[in-house]
């Protein structure tokens, strides 16, 4: 795997409000432990706080700092459900299981909202959320989702927002209508993983910054697991890198791309402004394949995310390319600042659901979140405890799944997957 050690978080708006300055010194010596746990972002601090609790002893292995990477910079949106329609997951399983898949979904959301009150993690956790319809023909989907929802899976939360509501919202003419969900939200990311982190520590855990590992191997029933100045002896092992997995296991990357995604934060708002801006306070994601998102920040910032990039090349002039798209939904703030401008790579799958499994009997993986990590994360951590300690059926519904390599191997699956996606740009042109 490369080497972040001595890498500080990127230069963001969560960085500079995180709420935690904490440093973890890197492993340095031998040590024994039930679990070692490599990458500390949110799936990594989330599997050592339940197996913590659950009395295991627990090494996690950060390459660099906790919450550096997609868990630290991403846009806060906390959206119930998986990346994925739910029938991606009927083509696997009976619909007993889909609704069991679809109850976790929802489980979710539960978790990061019993964790955030349980540890008072002080993380702006706020709930509403608005999936914003572009088009007319998207108007007609969001509805016949509702409805669906509410027939399928007694889910009966989501409200459809006409467009005389949608003011209610957000101080925009962009939209002809949305679908609003009372259960979902955004909070602020990097303080979250902080948070979790702390709680895992006081739970028992270990974490260990700059602990790069070089290494995996099994003996005797153990792995061994190195870094530059240390090594970890541990009866089962998680993998929580995502897109910085490589090596440590090429079978299983081979099953994610690393996608680029963006984000900007304004100047604050003064608070009249900002209210009018965003009344309800709720994050909004519009209905595109390649979509943006926002959200306010409890400082009234606006917090803008978007511009994926497939090839994973930032764009040129990135706050000044993001403002520019900001200003097509908020024409208003043209004469409102960048503050901050970030960017990093979250994982997707090829069919955008989540990929769990085991490359042994006792080493786990859980990657391949697709945009919905801030919540799905925790659900993987309480599943992968679970199933350690033997109850592994809610582990391996996700199991069922198939995933695929991305075409192309390492050279040409970047290029295969940008052509593809051009296509998809070009359907929500039309």
């Amino acid at each position: 795997m490369p080497s972040f050690s001595n890498q500080p978080h990127a230069a963001s708006y969560y960085a500079a409000t995180a709420n935690d300055t904490t440093r973890h010194a890197p492993l340095d010596g031998a040590i024994i432990v039930d679990v070692c746990v490599i990458g500390a972002g949110l799936t990594g601090v989330s599997a050592a706080l339940n197996l913590a609790e659950r009395g295991h002893s627990v090494a996690v292995l950060e390459a660099s700092k906790v919450g550096w990477a997609a868990s630290g910079r991403n846009g806060g949106q906390l959206i119930g459900g998986f990346a994925c329609d739910i029938d991606t997951f009927g083509k696997y399983m009976p619909a007993d299981d889909v609704r069991r898949i679809w109850r976790m979904g929802l489980e979710t959301l539960d978790i990061v909202k019993d964790r955030v009150a349980k540890h008072q993690i002080d993380c702006d956790l706020t709930f509403g959320y608005l999936t914003a319809a572009n088009k007319p023909r998207d108007v007609d989907a969001l509805r016949q989702w509702r409805d669906e929802a509410a027939q399928r899976f007694g889910y009966d939360r989501f409200r459809y927002v006409e467009r005389d509501e949608m003011g209610q919202y957000l101080q925009s003419s962009r939209y002809p209508g949305g679908l609003f969900d009372s259960d979902s939200g955004h909070l602020h990311p990097l303080n979250y993983t902080l948070g979790l982190a702390r709680a895992a520590i006081a739970a028992g855990a270990q974490i260990f910054e700059d602990s790069c590992v070089t290494s995996l191997q099994s003996e005797g029933g153990r792995h061994v697991i190195k870094t530059a100045r240390g090594t970890v002896n541990a009866r089962f092992v998680v993998l929580a890198c995502n897109t910085y997995l490589g090596a440590l296991a090429p079978a299983v990357s081979r099953k994610i791309m690393p996608v680029g995604t963006y984000v900007v934060a304004t100047e604050p708002l003064d608070e009249a402004r900002a209210r009018a801006l965003m009344p309800a306070h709720a994050a909004v994601c519009d209905s595109r394949f390649a979509l943006d998102y926002f959200r306010p920040s409890r400082d009234n910032r606006l917090i803008w995310g978007g511009k994926v990039s497939y090839s994973t090349f930032a764009p040129r002039n990135l706050a000044q390319a993001m403002r520019s798209d900001m200003l097509k939904t908020f024409p208003q703030l043209a004469d409102v600042k960048i503050d901050y401008a970030w960017g990093g790579y979250v994982d997707i799958t090829m069919n955008r659901a989540p990929h769990f499994g085991r490359l042994s009997p006792t080493v786990y993986f859980a990657q391949g979140f697709s945009g919905h990590g801030v919540n799905t994360t925790g659900l993987a951590g309480k599943l992968i405890a679970e199933a350690i300690a033997g109850q592994a059926a809610r582990f391996d519904l996700f199991g069922k799944i198939r995933h695929h390599d991305f075409p192309g191997g390492d050279t040409l699956r970047t290029p295969a997957l940008v052509l593809a996606m051009a296509w998809y740009r070009m359907k929500d042109m039309l």
